[in-house]
C-alpha cells in the first residue's frame, strides 16, 4: 500500500564510502526507489509520484529531477483506478532486456486492491536522446476484490537463463510470482496462477535477487508511510529455484511467517525499505529509503554497505 505522496531523496556520504550520515543532503523528491542503474553516462532512480518520476545523478551524491516517465496517462488507467485522479503511479521498477529498457509501475488506489502492473518500453533512458520515448505496452497483471492478492509493487529479475520473471504484492494474502515473456516484457502464461511465495499480517515491496546458487527475496514487513511512526523493517529469506519456497536462516517458510531480519530503523533512519541491490566497482550496495527522524520523518533514500556471511546470507556492513 504505497502513498501518494512525494518524498525526499537523501544520498548518503560520498559515491567511495556511502553510510548512513546525514552528508550530501539533496532536495529532491523521490519514494520508492527504484535500484540505481547505471546506463547513458548516469545513474538513473524512478519512483512514486505523478506519472512516474524520473531522477539522475553523475555520482550517486547531486541528483537531478528530469520529470515524468510517461507523457499522459495510458487509456486504460481510469478504468483500472477511478479514483486515482492525479495520475500518481506507484513503486516502479526498471530492467533492461533485449536493448530495451522496461519500465514496470503500479497503477492502484490507496488501501484498495483494485490494481493493475504495467508496462512501458524506451530504447534509452536520457529525455535528450532523439529515440527516447516510453511506449504503453499495457497492463502486465491486474487485481480485484475477487482476488487474493494486490497487484502492485514489481520486482522484475532477468535470470542467467533468459527467462524473465516479476515477484508483486502488498498485504492481502502476500507476495507472488509470474514468469514474463522476455521478448514482450508482458506475463508468459496469463492463464496460470501466480506462485505463492511469502505471506505476513502486514507485507509488500518484494525484490528478488539471485546471487551464486540462491535465489533471495526481500520484503517489506510492518507499515510504511507514517514518517517517524512507520514500522517498515526489510526480511530476507531464499531458495535454489526463483519459484521456492524461500526459507530463512532458522528453516522457515516465508509463507508461513518466516523471514531473516535484514534491517530495521537504526537511530534517526525509520522504517527502512523497498530495498534494491547493486554494485559499484567491487563493492556492493542496498539502496532503500527511510523515514528521517531529524526532518519530520520525510522519506529519504540511503545507500548502505552489503556484505555477505560465509554461509550466503546478507547483512549491513557500514
Amino acid at each position: 500500500m504505497k502513498p501518494a505522496s512525494f518524498a525526499i531523496l537523501f544520498v548518503v556520504s560520498s559515491a567511495l564510502s556511502i553510510a548512513a550520515n546525514p552528508a550530501g543532503f539533496r532536495d529532491l523528491r523521490i519514494h520508492d526507489p527504484t535500484t540505481p542503474l547505471r546506463a547513458e553516462g548516469a545513474w538513473w532512480v524512478f519512483g512514486t509520484g505523478k506519472l512516474v518520476l524520473t531522477a539522475r545523478s553523475a555520482d550517486l551524491l547531486t541528483w537531478q529531477r528530469v520529470g515524468p516517465a510517461l507523457s499522459a496517462p495510458p487509456a486504460w488507467a481510469h478504468e483500472v483506478a477511478p479514483n486515482n485522479k492525479k495520475d500518481y503511479y506507484w513503486a516502479p521498477d526498471l530492467v533492461h532486456v533485449g536493448g530495451r529498457y522496461l519500465l514496470y509501475y503500479s497503477v492502484s488506489e490507496f488501501g484498495k486492491n483494485t490494481s493493475a502492473i504495467a508496462l512501458a518500453t524506451s530504447p534509452s533512458l536520457d529525455p535528450a536522446v532523439p529515440n527516447h520515448a516510453w511506449v504503453d505496452r499495457g497492463t502486465v497483471i491486474r487485481s480485484d476484490p475477487a482476488d487474493d492478492y494486490n497487484a502492485i509493487d514489481p520486482s522484475v529479475l532477468a535470470d542467467a537463463d533468459g527467462r524473465l520473471w516479476m515477484a508483486f504484492g502488498s498485504f492481502w494474502r502476500g507476495l507472488f510470482l509470474v514468469e514474463l515473456d522476455p521478448a514482450t516484457g508482458l506475463r508468459l502464461n496469463p492463464g496460470t496462477e501466480p506462485v505463492h511465495l511469502a505471506a505476513a499480517k502486514e507485507i509488500e515491496a518484494p525484490t528478488l535477487y539471485r546471487r551464486h546458487a540462491y535465489y533471495y527475496l526481500f520484503f517489506n514487513e510492518g507499515q510504511c508511510c507514517k514518517g517517524v511512526s512507520s514500522t517498515y523493517r526489510v526480511r530476507v529469506g531464499r531458495s535454489r529455484v526463483i519459484t521456492g519456497p524461500y526459507i530463512d536462516d532458522a528453516g522457515r517458510d516465508l509463507r508461513e511467517g518466516g523471514g531473516r531480519e535484514f534491517i530495521g530503523t537504526q537511530g534517526k533512519f525509520i522504517g527502512p525499505g523497498h530495498v534494491g541491490l547493486f554494485k559499484e566497482g567491487d563493492t556492493e550496495w542496498v539502496s532503500m529509503h527511510f523515514y528521517d527522524g531529524t526532518r519530520n520523518g520525510q522519506p529519504v533514500l540511503g545507500l548502505r554497505r552489503l556484505a555477505w556471511t560465509p554461509d550466503g546470507w546478507p547483512f549491513i556492513a557500514d
